[in-house]
């Protein structure tokens, strides 16, 4: 080992010229440093992000759960990339090859990317063809070639003739030492660097369709001539692009816009020539050579020019074969995987916050309710549940075709209404929804106005999924599994979040292109929403059910199964300390799950609270002062807001602890969910055929893409509202607009019977497009045909109408 490998800085301390992870996420979050140190702290001490934002305000000094959401997946990344750094310091010190400049370079690289693009060199590979040239001694003449292009090639290459290593004559020497120089390029990091920006800078995603599959790639056809440049493609587009790709539809690639801009002039010329239009149109023939700007990046980078030297043109070749064949499709996959990996980080996003909007939906609370699961030959599938969500009864009516026994079926549901004294009716929103609406329109009509009955139409995305799963089988072992459907609609309508928990997040049908992701990225990404969500409502320690609680910060399945397990055994449980009796859960998980964890009616009013009760000391000494007894100072506003929070700050606990003591006890248990409102189908309005262009319906958002909204409207068929049509004021994101849940008015634009499509706006005074020769046009044949390119505006929605650009949207509807 050389002098200089001597004197480097130990391996184990990467370090040294970077910012440490602390204060590069403190950077980044824009935050200080400390609150980052604490942060990590808890992280690695094991505690959850919710309970970490919820009870240690103080350490973090108030970061948010999605700050420490974004916190905690840069803590993974960054400490991968040590990890990796100290690996790759060691593998190339193991090498003999570690320089001082190149571990300064090593440890100075700030992402996982830049580590490997310098790490490339020197990376154990298999037995290449450059390699089998150094070992036939041609090195030295790829180098003198490179370093003096006055020399001669066919004349130097005379002199490394080696026919026992397979290279017999000069063509045969000078591939190889081309292979040499081309290996050396692609392996250059700098030269790395530029032409990745370059390439991601002037690359433009060309789709074309794929020979012979114009009919069964209609679906795709916005995409059979279609370009768009790389950094400005959308997350819905990409994704629909590597669909129609894998599914075999379409051909997609990446192109520099000079190259393209190249081709379409050619093709003028071309067709101008073929016309015998070129003198008239004053046309100039095209270059026949104009230079790649990445091969002249490639040349320049090495000195490489035509000064009319012997290996100028040679040496020109390598430059242009360098990135035909090692450079351009390594780059290629590597920024087409990069699209594809914010396409999905985007539609993960849009997913989370869909589902976040559902699971916080506003609950009609505990109320006696009948589910109705719609059918038409297999019947109405009726289920009754208590306030809590126990099952009381269940019953199949078959109103529909082909029994039609309407009023049978109203008898049948009478009954049931009248012995469990139903006060609301959940429908689930599938096939025969509108018709099972109907009767339960009926239905509400004869029990007449002092019945206090109300009817809903509910999601029931998801329900089916519940009903075959492990958990309702054992919650209802002899139950059918579509009256267990039946079940999950009436419970998700008392409360959506205690119900769709024991739906798989993505079975739940709130995504973007769901089944085109990592499928581990998005369940790690939802779990976190279905987390947060769960632990900002709190759940009643008594009748959550076991998948309920295992969202519980700290807990998990076997914890939650062990605390049901013990509340069957025991009875409900009395007080929070109660939980230490549960077999396996020690002090640690107590203090983490505690504070989420309600008891209604239990011997200590607090525990019906969000009040940690490590912070009961915190209230004991408010009670000694005001000389007041718990449950008389529980809501006592004018008590409470004149309270100073400073003087109950302690070492212990600060001013936010205490105030959000101060927050719960003027309003213990607060839930943070919107008061519960439904939306009123319009009578008559039941299938698509019903819809009249101008209409103006209410409907429910039933999920929100980067494209609009979707707007269940009663017709079995939910219409879009693309984002140009949401508000009167340009829109960037529909999430900033509506939410999942949002109960909204709408006006019919255009209805295509044929491909079931509608397109809705909530801008009320937009005009309804005139029909043409008394027959509606689908949006996407009205539609121009989109090319995008750097100067289109097709991906610019305020720059279009709503129509074309419901028209563009339209073919991303997934199915």
């Amino acid at each position: 080992m050389s002098e200089a490998l001597e004197t480097l800085s130990p391996i184990s301390s990467p370090l040294l010229s970077i910012p440490s992870i602390t204060a590069r996420i403190a950077a980044e979050l824009g935050v200080g440093p400390a609150q980052v140190d604490a942060a990590v702290a808890l992280l690695d001490e094991g505690a959850t992000v919710p309970f970490i934002a919820r009870y240690r305000k103080e350490a973090t000094q108030g970061l948010d759960d999605t700050e420490l959401r974004t916190l905690a997946e840069r803590l993974v990344y960054l400490r991968e990339l040590e990890e990796r750094r100290g690996a790759i310091l060691a593998s190339v010190l193991e090498q003999g090859k570690l320089t001082p400049e190149l571990q300064r370079e090593i440890e100075g690289a700030e992402t996982k990317q830049r580590l490997e693009d310098l790490y490339l060199p020197y990376k154990p590979k298999r037995r290449t063809k450059a390699q089998i040239a150094r070992e036939a001694g041609i090195a030295p003449l790829a180098e003198a070639l490179l370093a003096d292009p006055a020399l001669n090639p066919q004349v130097e290459a005379e002199r490394y003739l080696n026919a026992d290593a397979g290279f017999a004559d000069a063509k045969a020497v000078l591939d190889g030492a081309r292979q040499i120089l081309m290996e050396r390029f692609a392996e250059d990091a700098q030269l790395i660097g530029e032409l990745r920006a370059h390439v991601e800078e002037h690359g433009v995603v060309v789709s074309r369709v794929a020979a012979g599959k114009e009919t069964e790639g209609a679906k795709f056809r916005d995409y059979f001539d279609y370009r768009e440049p790389l950094l400005a493609v959308p997350s819905h587009r990409a994704l629909a692009l590597f669909r129609g790709r894998n599914e075999g539809m379409l051909q997609v690639t990446l192109a520099l816009d000079s190259e393209l801009e190249k081709e379409e002039k050619a093709e003028e010329a071309e067709k101008a020539e073929e016309a015998g239009s070129k003198a008239k149109s004053g046309m100039k023939p095209v270059a026949a050579k104009v230079p790649n700007p990445c091969e002249a990046r490639i040349a320049a980078h090495f000195g490489i020019r035509d000064a009319g030297r012997p290996a100028d043109a040679w040496l020109q070749e390598t430059a242009r074969w360098s990135w035909k064949v090692k450079m351009s499709l390594s780059l290629e996959l590597e920024l087409m995987g990069a699209l594809r990996e914010r396409a999905e980080e985007e539609a993960i996003r849009i997913f989370g916050r869909n589902l976040k909007a559902l699971l916080l939906a506003a609950p009609a609370g505990a109320r006696v309710t009948m589910g109705l699961d719609p059918g038409i030959r297999t019947g109405v599938k009726v289920a009754v549940v208590d306030a809590t969500g126990k099952l009381l009864d269940t019953a199949t009516v078959y109103p529909h075709e082909p029994r039609n026994d309407w009023r049978g079926a109203l008898a049948t549901l009478a009954a049931l209404v009248e012995k469990h004294k139903v006060e609301l009716i959940a429908i689930g929103n599938g096939t025969a929804s509108r018709e099972t609406d109907r009767l339960a329109g009926d239905l509400i009509k004869a029990a007449g106005s002092g019945a206090r009955l109300a009817k809903i139409v509910v999601s029931e995305a998801g329900a089916s999924v519940y009903s075959a799963s492990e958990y309702a089988a054992k919650e209802f072992p002899q139950l059918d599994v579509s009256l267990r459907g039946a079940v999950s609609i009436a419970r998700r309508l008392q409360d959506p979040l205690a119900e769709l928990v024991k739906i798989e997040p993505k079975a739940i049908g709130v995504g973007q292109y769901q089944h085109d992701v990592a499928q581990t990225r998005l369940a790690r990404a939802l779990d976190a929403v279905v987390e947060d969500c769960v632990n900002a409502v709190g759940v009643d320690l008594n009748t959550a059910s076991q998948p309920l609680l295992a969202r519980i910060s700290g807990l998990n399945a076997t914890l939650a199964g062990n605390i049901v397990t013990h509340r069957d055994a025991h009875g409900a449980f009395r007080e929070r300390r109660a939980l230490l009796d549960v077999s396996r859960l020690g002090a640690k998980t107590f203090e983490q799950a505690a504070g989420f964890l309600r008891i209604v009616n239990g011997d200590n009013p607090l525990d019906a609270s969000a009040v940690h009760p490590e912070a009961y000391p915190v209230v004991a000494r408010i009670l000694e002062d005001l000389q007041r007894d718990i449950k008389a100072l529980i809501g006592d506003a004018r008590a409470l807001k004149h309270l100073d929070a400073r003087k109950y700050t302690d070492e212990t606990f600060g001013l936010p602890t205490v105030e959000d003591i101060l927050k719960e006890l003027e309003k213990p248990g607060r839930d943070p969910r919107p008061e519960f409102k439904t939306a009123a189908f319009r009578d008559g309005v039941e299938t698509i055929a019903d819809l009249e262009l101008g209409m103006v319906l209410e409907g429910v958002v039933s999920n929100v893409a980067a494209f609009g909204a979707f707007v269940d409207i009663g017709v079995h068929q939910d219409g879009l509202v693309h984002v140009s049509a949401l508000s009167d004021k340009f829109v960037k994101d529909p999430h900033a607009v509506v939410k999942a849940g949002d109960i909204v008015r709408v006006k019919v634009l255009e209805v295509d019977l044929a491909r079931k499509r509608i397109a809705l706006t909530m801008r009320l005074g937009d005009e309804v497009p005139a029909r043409s020769g008394g027959k509606d046009k689908s949006p996407a044949e009205r539609a121009p045909a989109r090319r995008p390119g750097k100067n289109s505006a097709a991906g610019n929605s305020a720059s279009m109408s709503p129509q074309n650009a419901m028209a563009a949207a339209f073919a991303r509807l997934k199915r």
